[in-house]
């Protein structure tokens, strides 16, 4: 027998929980202590936030959880806005939260706080251990539970003194739990109106069927029936690249969204959720699904996704159509003075095979899609919930669980600035990610949103709240300081050469790419007005302004 914190680790690992992402405190030193004997890996990170957002980079590439071992409920707080983008991604995760003990709560001392609330915010599970001989059953129970399904997080609370209490014995792992297939019933409603219906038909695809699988079940129905296929604007992760099935990502940008989905009549969903406005603008249509479209929901989220869309697959008689597959296809290596779709372009023609791209570079990477379509096959982890500051620690995570497959973080100067400490993290562990900043010296898609929203009169206070230029960041300084190898380019020669030895040389590298704004000056102020005409010009001209805005 050992202590509380010993049986707690060993339940995790009997459960494959075998990471734990940490920033810990005085509560959290038996965890810490108990981590020399035990067959988990400890990876330190110097902010809440890089712990949260690394738990959910590994999750999407591992499949499984990692925990994450954080100090009270100020340290569960700090780590709140990249929870919130793994609740949207639907990753299992295992929060850990140290407490004071429990005979010491009633002095209401200067860090005590209520940690239960902070968690409702992005938990569904959360449970306080009040005596160390539950301990391992809570922890047997929160892995079962954030594993699914459906996939969540969970939150269990440690007081000190359930963690330094004796005679503790470790559980076993649960017998997990079988998601079922939707309905015959709803299949067959849904292939129906595939095959009998007559109309136009779109499917959105998200999370669980992103992967090969789920891509060629939909591209053979697609190509039966000719159903358009679309994927949601944030993928938690989408496989793509040669020889893998081609999907249309829903635009960011409602009013190009809109446009994608003008014309169809039915809009079959699979694991995804009707797409809306990322935020509501005067006088714009929040619900972004077209008033004669009907939308349908093949599967919900405890129901196994894949099996349900293979199914589909056979009801509509669609078991021998050969999906259509993206052909291998590189752009040239770019030249002359740098932008940001020069740096898309060179991603494009050197990334290596069975990379992972976590991609923040919100309007810098406008055209990473289109240029990176026929490279070699790779995967994307997208913004999920929206809330920057993931794109580091997400790719802390990913190289965390996949060593042995390069990963290049696409990261937005002032989202950079959130989550910075990662690259200590990306240096202490030697992890292979290569990170590129696309360094436009502005928060670039809020100079977008406030020409969008209406705001009138902008004047130099309200410009110099979006203004990253005074003092300028100094990132190469700022990663030779925490041991990453770093260099600033501002031409497509120079970025070529060093995204190319980034590539061929393991281990931490970043690029500060020196790019201007894709959207400023009279481009700015010209582009709400060519986004409020999309909903006024013919769908095929529509179409076009959006596919040269947005490819």
């Amino acid at each position: 027998m050992g202590n509380g914190a010993h049986a707690l680790i060993q339940t995790l690992v009997n459960a494959g929980v075998d990471t734990c992402f940490t920033n810990p405190g005085t509560s959290e030193m038996h965890f810490v202590a108990a981590l020399d004997d035990a067959d988990m890996r400890g990876v330190l990170c110097l902010f809440e936030g890089v712990a949260s957002g690394a738990a959910d980079g590994y999750a999407r590439i591992a499949g499984k959880p990692a925990a994450t071992l954080l100090h009270l409920g100020c340290g569960l707080g700090n780590a709140l806005a990249n929870l919130h983008n793994a609740r949207k991604a639907r990753v299992p995760m295992i929060n850990i939260i140290g407490d004071h003990a429990t005979y010491h709560t009633q002095y209401d001392a200067q860090l005590q706080s209520d940690i239960e609330t902070v968690a409702k915010n992005v938990s569904t599970w959360i449970k306080t251990t009040p005596k160390t001989a539950q301990l391992a059953s809570d922890a047997a129970e929160a892995v079962a539970v954030a594993k699914g399904p459906p996939a969540q997080i969970a939150t269990l609370i440690l007081p000190a003194d359930v963690s330094w209490g004796e005679d503790a014995e470790p559980e076993q792992a649960r017998e997990p739990v079988q998601a079922r297939p939707a309905s015959d019933a709803t299949v067959q409603t849904i292939a129906d109106v595939i095959r009998k219906s007559g109309k136009k038909v779109a499917f959105l695809l998200g999370n669980r069927v992103l992967r090969e699988p789920g891509l060629r079940a939909a591209s053979q129905i697609a190509e039966k029936s000719g159903a358009k296929l679309f994927c949601e604007v944030f993928p938690a992760r989408l496989e793509r690249g040669a020889g893998l099935p081609a999907l249309e990502r829903i635009a960011y940008l409602a009013e190009m969204a809109s446009v994608q989905l003008d014309g169809y009549d039915h809009l079959i969903l699979v694991d995804a959720k009707a797409p809306v406005s990322f935020f509501a603008y005067p006088g714009k249509k929040s619900y972004l699904v077209p008033e004669r479209c009907t939308a349908h929901t093949l599967v919900e989220t405890d129901e196994d996704a894949l099996a349900s869309l293979q199914a589909l697959v056979e009801a509509v008689g669609a078991t021998d159509s050969e999906p259509k597959v993206q052909p291998a296809d590189r752009p040239k290596l770019p030249k002359g003075k740098l932008n940001a779709s020069k740096v898309c372009q060179a991603i494009g023609a050197l990334l290596p095979a069975n990379a992972i791209i976590s991609d923040e570079a919100q309007t810098s990477g406008i055209k990473l899609s289109s240029f990176t379509a026929g490279a070699p096959r790779h995967d994307v982890l997208a913004l999920t919930g929206g809330a920057i500051g993931q794109g580091l620690p997400v790719a802390v995570g990913a190289a965390t669980a996949a060593p042995d497959r390069p990963v290049l973080a696409l990261i937005g100067d002032g989202s950079a600035m959130y989550t910075i400490q990662a690259l200590w993290t990306i240096a202490r562990e030697g992890l292979d990610v290569t990170t590129i900043i696309f360094n436009n010296r502005s928060y670039a898609i809020l100079n977008i949103e406030l020409e969008r929203v209406g705001a009138r009169k902008v004047g130099p206070k309200a410009k110099a709240q979006l203004d990253l230029s005074e003092p300028a960041i100094d990132f190469v300084a700022m990663a030779q300081g925490m041991g990453v190898h770093a260099r600033r380019v501002d031409t497509a020669e120079a970025l070529n050469m060093a995204l190319d030895k980034a590539f061929k040389t393991r281990g931490p590298h970043l690029i500060d790419a020196v790019v201007p704004s894709e959207y400023e000056g009279l481009k700015l102020k010209a582009l709400p007005h060519m986004l409020n005409a999309l909903g006024s010009v013919p769908a095929p001209i529509a179409k076009a302004i959006k596919k040269k805005l947005s490819p």
